[in-house]
């Protein structure tokens, strides 16, 4: 496998009549991994991925794919690309097997291996049950999956999915979900989302647009570390609430802390340390002590909602 990253980007922007969609993104994308784009509608996230995929011409910078210029050597790109669009743009009035056809072919596969690539993703895709039925009877999960086998037909190194489970109810988005992680463990995955937990889910690295800029990028562990000082450690003690805050007044590693009554004798105690600190092994020891019974000992995990709106609010902070 080439050391090449499958994706460079460097200081990409593009402005639309004045207005800036992207404003000097640089980052870099390796092979084999399942990468998410993180932000609001309009940060950004769709514009990228059309540069990317050579739908669109940035205003300036540069975009690799597998090394090569997306702008001066288009076509080498798009036959190393895999897009589905957000608004997934399918023919209604074709079958499935007949429009999966038709866009290999485009995609210069012929013959045999035409034939056998649609079987395959006719199988990968639990699609054989529909593959003669008119694309306009789908349900809006079915016609996700035929994008997204569009997508692989051609079996292209890099997949580009834009906002790939928008309008799907539950159980689709499970499906969807699970064939994103079975696609990263053969293909380099780009995937733009504003659902928080889809990307928690099922990226190995997040990047966190916001107003055309990256804020943050990085894994969810490491993303969750960069929020530790923000972290609650929750203990329920059975012991009386004066003791327990005298406690943690005297506990030097605690900032804050907060004493409120639990079920039967218990006290809840929600306790904040300073520079990221694990207060649990301090805590385990003095209850253990005292002589104190403990039902719960757990630190809070940030979602990525919490996380998101720390990244953004601190850049608005800088700004002022």
């Amino acid at each position: 496998m080439s050391d090449t990253p499958m994706i460079e980007v460097e200081n990409l922007t593009k402005r639309y009549a004045g207005r800036t969609a992207i404003g000097g993104l640089s980052f870099t994308v390796g092979r084999g991994e399942i990468v998410g784009f993180l932000g609001p509608n309009g940060a950004g996230k769709s514009t990228t991925m059309r540069i990317l995929s050579g739908y669109l011409a940035a205003t300036s910078g540069t975009a690799r794919v597998a090394g090569f210029d997306v702008l001066t050597q288009s076509e080498e790109v798009r036959r190393r690309i895999g897009y589905m669009p957000e608004n997934n743009p399918l023919y209604d009035d074709m079958r499935v097997r007949e429009y999966l056809k038709f866009r290999a072919r485009l995609k210069g596969l012929s013959g045999a291996h035409c034939r056998d690539r649609v079987d395959t993703v006719l199988g990968q895709f639990g699609l054989d049950e529909v593959a003669h039925k008119l694309i306009a009877h789908l349900s809006k999960g079915f016609r996700q999956r035929v994008g997204i086998a569009d997508a692989l037909v051609h079996e292209p190194e890099l997949i580009i999915l834009d906002e790939p489970t928008i309008g799907l109810d539950p159980h689709q988005i499970r499906t969807v979900r699970q064939l994103i992680k079975d696609l990263g463990r053969r293909h380099t995955v780009l995937i733009s989302s504003h659902i928080l937990p889809e990307v928690e889910v099922t990226c190995s690295r997040i990047l966190i647009l916001h107003e055309g800029s990256i804020l943050a990028a990085d894994t969810p562990d490491d993303l969750q570390q960069r929020m530790a000082g923000r972290t609650q450690v929750i203990a329920e003690i059975a012991a009386p609430a004066a003791e327990l805050r005298h406690c943690w007044e005297a506990m030097a590693e605690v900032e804050q802390f907060d004493v409120s009554a639990a079920e039967g004798e218990f006290q809840r105690c929600a306790l904040t340390p300073r520079a990221g600190l694990d207060l649990r092994p301090q805590i385990y020891d003095l209850v253990k002590e005292r002589g104190w019974r403990l039902r719960e000992l757990t630190r809070s995990r940030h979602t990525l909602e919490d996380i998101f709106v720390h990244v953004t609010s601190r850049d608005r902070e800088e700004e002022i």
